[in-house]
Order: C-alpha cells, then sequence, then structure tokens
C-alpha cells in the first residue's frame, strides 16, 4: 500500500485556509535573509512568487528560457480572469465560484484547494489594480465584469483581448522592483536540465545557459517549479512553440508524483489547421462566446457547397442554420464547458457538417450582437435604427470589447470577421493534468513544489475558461509564500547550500552525457520530424475522443516512435554556444516518455469525464458517463489517505514508465511513477 499525505486541514471548508494560515510554521524577517528559493519559470505564477519571496526577504534565483520574463506564456492569455466580487450584483460569491470550478472539472479536483482558490480570488484583483493593470471598466468607471463558459453569472474581469499580458506586466513590474533591490537573481535565457536531491530533498538544479551552452550549477533551499502545461506534446497547440515539460519530468523522474496526465483541455475556439506544414494553433478567446453563436448548416449539401466555395456563410438563411449548442444546452447554450463545446464541434464535423477546405471548421457568427447592440445605440442616442445605422454602431461596439481579437483573425485568416462569420475547431490549449501536490504546493519530493498550471490539484478533469490566470496568481501571491515558510523554518540555520557535492556531480554528469549524445548521435531525421509523428499520434489516438483500442495502439506507436528517435534523430551544430536544436531534442525526448504515459493513463482511467472523453462510456445521448465509485477488481490495493479527514480515497493503479538516459551507446532503464485519480486526494 502506498499512502500520500495531501495535509488537507480539518473543519469546514470554509474555515480550513484561515485556520491552517493562523497555525502553520513562520520564518522570522531576519532569518529569511539567509534562506535562498530557486524559482523556474517566470509566467504568472512563477513571476507572481518570485515577486513576493523576494518582498517577503527571501532570496530569490528566477529561472526563464526566454530572453525576458514578459515574454512567457501567459502573455497569450486573452478573455480574462475569474474572481468571486460579485460587482455584477448577479448572486456570485466564494461558493459559488468553488461550486462551478468543482462542477466543471467534473467533480475531479480537489475541493479544499479549489475553496481556497475561490476564497482569495477577490485578493488578486485588488493585487493587480494596485499595480496598475488596466481592467475594462463600464460607463461609470467601475471594473467591468463579462460572462465565460460553464456559469451563470459575470466575474471575469479582463483587459480587452489582452488580459494575460496586461496582468504578466503588472507582475513583471513587481519583479524589476526586487530585482533592482537585489533580492532576485533574474537568469534569463537559461533551461532547468535536472533538480538536485540532497539528504532526499529539494536542494538546487542543473542549467543550461541557452546563449552560452555552459552547464550551471544553483543551489537553494527549496525548488518552486512553475513551467506551465504539456500541452506541446500534441506538436500543434496554442502554446508557445518553446513551451515544455522538461522541469516537471525531470522532477517526476526524480521522484515526484504525476497526477491525471491524461486531462488535457482541448479548447473550441480555435482557428483551424490550414495544412501539414503548420507550427501552432492560434486561440480565439472564449470571451467571444458572450456575443458570437455557433452554427453549421442544417442541411448537407450547404456544408458541401461552402467546402467547395460555391456558397458564402452569409447566403445561408437563418432558418437552416443548426446552432447545435443553443439546440442541445438551452440553459447555457453557445457559453457551456469547453469540453461539451469541443466535443459536440467535433461531432458536427464529423458527421460531415464542417465548413472549411479541410472540413474541420464550425462558425462563430457575431451578426445578431452586432445588430442587438446597434438597435440598442440608436435607441440611446435617438437615431433611426437603418440597416446601415444599426450595423456601423453595433461593430463599433463589438471592437471596443474584442477588436484586437478581430484583427488577429483577419490578419491570419484573411477574411473580415465583422462581415462574415469567425471559421473555428477545437486545439489543444491546457493541461489540468501535472504533478502532484500536497495542500501546501509542495510535491512528493521535500522542498520541490509545483505551482501553476505545472500541478494537477485545481481544476480536476476540465478547468473553467478565466480560471488559469486565477490560479496562477493565487498560488504566485497568496498561497505558496504562506505555505512555503512552513517548511523552510526547519532551514534557519541549515547555511548556504553547496554545489560542489557528489549530488551536484552526478546530476551534472547526467546533464552533459545526455546533451553529448544527441551532438554525437549521427541520425537521419530532425527533432521536429519526430515531433510531428508524436503530435499526430497523440491527436488522433489520444485526442478529443478515446477508446481502448486506439489507445493500445497509441503506446504501441509512441514507443516505437521514441525507439526511432534514439537511434536515428539528427541534431547539428556544437555543443557550446546557442543551439536551438538542441534544446528541442531534450524537450522531445521528454514529450515521448510523457506521451505513453498519457495514453497509459487514458487507458486505466475507465469513464468519461470532463476533457477525458472515452467511447465506450457515455449515455445514450453521448454525453460522458463518469465512474465516481469504480468497481473495485478494476483497481490495485493503493490507497490514499485524504489529509486529516479521515476520508479513504481509492487510486488507480501505479503504472511503471520507461525512461531513456543515453549511457554510452546503450539506453539504460527508469521507472516514473504516476497517479490516475478517481477521487479527491
Amino acid at each position: 500500500m502506498s499512502t500520500l499525505d495531501s495535509k488537507i486541514p480539518e473543519g469546514p471548508i470554509a474555515d480550513k485556509w484561515t485556520k491552517y494560515k493562523d497555525h502553520i510554521n513562520l520564518v522570522n524577517p531576519a532569518n529569511k535573509r539567509n534562506i535562498d528559493v530557486i524559482v523556474v519559470g517566470t509566467g504568472l505564477a512563477g513571476g507572481s512568487a518570485a515577486a513576493t519571496l523576494a518582498e517577503l526577504g527571501y532570496n530569490v534565483k528566477a529561472f526563464a528560457y526566454q530572453d525576458s520574463p514578459r515574454r512567457a506564456h501567459s502573455i497569450a492569455a486573452q478573455g480574462g480572469i475569474n474572481a468571486a466580487k460579485n460587482y455584477m450584483g448577479d448572486g456570485d460569491s466564494n461558493y459559488r465560484l468553488f461550486y462551478d470550478t468543482v462542477k466543471g472539472g467534473d467533480y475531479r479536483a480537489r475541493e479544499a484547494n479549489v475553496y481556497r482558490l475561490a476564497e482569495v480570488s477577490g485578493n488578486i484583483i485588488d493585487q493587480c489594480v494596485a499595480q496598475g493593470v488596466p481592467f475594462a471598466r463600464d460607463y461609470g468607471g467601475l471594473l467591468d465584469n463579462r460572462s465565460f463558459g460553464g456559469v451563470l453569472v459575470s466575474r471575469t474581469f479582463y483587459a480587452k483581448g489582452q488580459t494575460g499580458q496586461q496582468l504578466l506586466l503588472g507582475c513583471y513590474a513587481a519583479m524589476n522592483r526586487q530585482i533592482a533591490r537585489g533580492k532576485i537573481d533574474m537568469y534569463n535565457r537559461h533551461e532547468m536540465l535536472d533538480v538536485v536531491i540532497v539528504d532526499g530533498k529539494a536542494r538546487g538544479i542543473i542549467a543550461r545557459n541557452l546563449v552560452t551552452g555552459e552547464i550551471e550549477r544553483h543551489s537553494a533551499h527549496a525548488v518552486v517549479i512553475a513551467s506551465g502545461g504539456y500541452g506541446n506534446v500534441y506538436f500543434l497547440s496554442t502554446n508557445a512553440m518553446g513551451s515544455n515539460a522538461t522541469a516537471a519530468w525531470k522532477i517526476h523522474k526524480k521522484g515526484a508524483y504525476f497526477a491525471n496526465p491524461c486531462f488535457t483541455q482541448i479548447h473550441p475556439t480555435c482557428i483551424p489547421r490550414s495544412g501539414d506544414y503548420q507550427s501552432k494553433l492560434t486561440l480565439m478567446s472564449e470571451s467571444l462566446r458572450n456575443d458570437g453563436r455557433i452554427w453549421v448548416p442544417k442541411k448537407m449539401e450547404d456544408a458541401v457547397a461552402i467546402r467547395e466555395k460555391r456558397k458564402k456563410p452569409t447566403e445561408i438563411p437563418e432558418e437552416d442554420r443548426d446552432y447545435y449548442l443553443e439546440r442541445r444546452y438551452p440553459a447555457f447554450g453557445n457559453l457551456v464547458p469547453r469540453d461539451v463545446a469541443s466535443r459536440a464541434a467535433k461531432e458536427r464535423c464529423d458527421a460531415g457538417y464542417g465548413v472549411n477546405e479541410t472540413g474541420e471548421a464550425v462558425y462563430l457568427d457575431f451578426s445578431s450582437a452586432i445588430e442587438r447592440y446597434g438597435k440598442e445605440q440608436c435607441k440611446i442616442h435617438g437615431v433611426e435604427p437603418t440597416k446601415e445605422e444599426v450595423t456601423k454602431r453595433g461593430e463599433k461596439i463589438v471592437e471596443a470589447k474584442y477588436g484586437n481579437l478581430f484583427q488577429m483573425y483577419e490578419k491570419i485568416v484573411a477574411e473580415n470577421p465583422y462581415k462574415t462569420p469567425m471559421m473555428i475547431y477545437p486545439a489543444t490549449h491546457y493541461t489540468m493534468g501535472g504533478i502532484w501536490v500536497d495542500y501546501n504546493l509542495m510535491t512528493t519530493i521535500p522542498g520541490c513544489y509545483a505551482i501553476g498550471e505545472a500541478n494537477f490539484s485545481d481544476h480536476g478533469a476540465n478547468r473553467l475558461g478565466a480560471s488559469a490566470l486565477m490560479q496562477g496568481l493565487a498560488d504566485g501571491y497568496f498561497v505558496l509564500p504562506y505555505t512555503i515558510g512552513d517548511y523552510l523554518a526547519a532551514d534557519i540555520r541549515t547555511g548556504k547550500i553547496p554545489t560542489d557535492t557528489p549530488e551536484f556531480d552526478e546530476a551534472e554528469r547526467i546533464v552533459k552525457e545526455r546533451l553529448a549524445y544527441f551532438i554525437n548521435n549521427k541520425g537521419t531525421h530532425s527533432v521536429d520530424y519526430f515531433h510531428k509523428k508524436l503530435g499526430k499520434v497523440m491527436w488522433d489516438k489520444v485526442g478529443m475522443a478515446r477508446n481502448a483500442e486506439g489507445l493500445k495502439e497509441a503506446i504501441k506507436e509512441i514507443r516505437e516512435i521514441r525507439e526511432d528517435f534514439w537511434k536515428n534523430v539528427k541534431v547539428p551544430g556544437e555543443l557550446t554556444g546557442m543551439n536551438v536544436e538542441l534544446e528541442k531534442a531534450g524537450r522531445v525526448a521528454d514529450f515521448l516518455e510523457l506521451g505513453e504515459l498519457f495514453a497509459k493513463d487514458a487507458l486505466e482511467r475507465n469513464e468519461s469525464c470532463g476533457g477525458h472523453f472515452r467511447e465506450e462510456y457515455q449515455t445514450p445521448d453521448g454525453e460522458a458517463l463518469r465512474d465516481d465509485v469504480p468497481d473495485v477488481e478494476d483497481l490495485l490495493d493503493d490507497e490514499v489517505v485524504n489529509g486529516g479527514s479521515g476520508v479513504r480515497a481509492t487510486l488507480g493503479r501505479f503504472v511503471a514508465s520507461t525512461g531513456h538516459q543515453p549511457r554510452e551507446e546503450h539506453h539504460g532503464q527508469g521507472e516514473a511513477i504516476y497517479i490516475s485519480a478517481h477521487s479527491w486526494i
């Protein structure tokens, strides 16, 4: 039997966080000056954590593979950030935000963590406003809110379609203040390649300077992983091309458990794929579903005519349009949760009603919103509501709300979305699975923490829109700075962690051997060749809809791709200096292991829930069929204690996966353990 202690406090869920903070260990301000903390990743989670820890007095070393923290992928978030402020007076509350998040995650999130997230959400908005983040405001100057999918209230704060960028700039300003004070040592263009464990505790990392190629040792009393998710295992995703899972995977290989790897979100509103040579996909914010209506032609002949460019979507009369989300889910309409919207789009396209040349697109139409807003503006200003006047004024309102998104769409697709409906299709966007953490956000390696998208705890099987920014900033600003002190209080007399130890020697040796292997291997195919092959297997067989047969094939094919990769990958260039192909080789090697683990988890999880949809487990109406009480015979003997509450939650099987570490001319075997959780842990 394996036991995990999630350290969830006792008592009513609404009181857990407050009482917990009252009793955890603290570090004296004078002692914080003697403690070092490494933060890997400087997006919203890592950046806010680095800034706050430094403000508290800790010595922080922050690492980013980009040339500046401002280029972290958090900058790409568009739609907004949730908070239970109830500024709209529509009945929102901490409990409702908690409930919506747990329900949206198909009841697979850890409830105590989610309630804490809801509880601190309001503080995030206050913090960001104080930093000068330019949130949208209403006519009277008060902060404005809009709705997102899966909820019945308006709680999303936003800055046009650039919310992530504006939040990151606020976070970056807070970091810069601490960099100027000397409390943060910023290591731009550095990539973590391994974690160093000394006496069972995380005590540092091995990093590569991506400009010089130098391998560096960095020590600390604790290591925080804030490196984001692993969506690029699919090759094509809305993630930045450099986004990777290496930091998280390295701590996993050293003993940090990985939870729910198959819980990956397919975002329903992305610009469709245009061809086989595309390198990434572009997100269109979910906020567009506030005013856009999703439809496909009702008649097959109309869909075929549109694909063959014999008809335009504007020529399809209203009665011949199938607003399928409004038809199927009248309570939520176009604002259903992301997993539901994505599967519904796939179902319509698979049935032959797709509207672009590939047959993989549906329409997102703003004509109704433009007409509605235009008539309202004509009424307000006492103008005769002619068709031209209504359209002109309506388009101005839509432009004020979504202008940058419409501009981006037009530049990519070369169509005017004010006049012609947008084409959208689902794409890999976010990963709910990640490193297992306890209530303190600590992994199963003492002293090693995982925050933001890198951990698994808050979103269950499906994340609600506008909740990623909320979790990242909650973890960084308001959770980790409290909980890390409980661990570091025991280190006030430890002193500086030396780097001239056998543990650092061994970690550096392994890193250098692996890099040398890539350079010296005389293969015939590029890194991207293997990444694309992996991505196709993942999308075709471990994508929006999965089945046992396909998953077994995927596991076999991924192993074959991985074997071929280690034999035949070609990495040009040198070990020294900048070598982008060498960077990619290490990341794709990790994806090839993670991809197999992903598929194994999907195979072992005999249910459909959230972003994990097994075709064998669905209702007669095609909806997800959860397994809330799995059969005993389906499980092994592994159990965990749901920290402090005494509730025992059964876990799925622990699976060993093969890891490849180059040793001269052969590859060794390494175990990696993951958790497939059926219940909250």
